[in-house]
């Protein structure tokens, strides 16, 4: 199952959240502002495509597939905000342009954003 935008957007979000403690359906909707039914709808797409678990308890964790990609996601947006900021781009506009590079972006452009910003 090939992982879209919006799952890769979700699995990024669980792994933010997970930072923090235990992540339900009801705190993704709270973070990304998406409608009960959105969500629901995402939860049961990502644990079919087994990127997720969710307990008896409704609690979500990643599975060692999703948080591959998860951590990649996040790892990109990071460095993308971090790179946009020191080259005099607002932290708000940023985080908002990383966000929509983050999916786009080529492994060939992204390392090169790496290895400029470790210098």
């Amino acid at each position: 199952m090939h992982l879209q935008e919006s799952g890769e957007m979700y699995l990024e979000s669980i792994y933010v959240m997970s930072k923090k403690g235990k992540v339900r359906s009801i705190d993704i909707c709270d973070y990304m502002g998406f409608s009960k039914p959105s969500v629901s709808r995402a939860v049961a797409l990502l644990k079919n495509g087994e990127y997720i678990l969710v307990d008896a308890g409704g609690y979500i964790t990643l599975t060692d597939r999703g948080l591959e990609i998860a951590s990649k996601i996040y790892e990109r947006h990071t460095l993308i905000s971090e790179f946009l900021v020191r080259i005099g781009v607002s932290q708000q506009t940023a985080a908002d342009d990383a966000c929509k590079i983050e999916h786009v972006i080529s492994p060939e452009s992204f390392e090169a954003i790496k290895k400029h910003l470790a210098r």
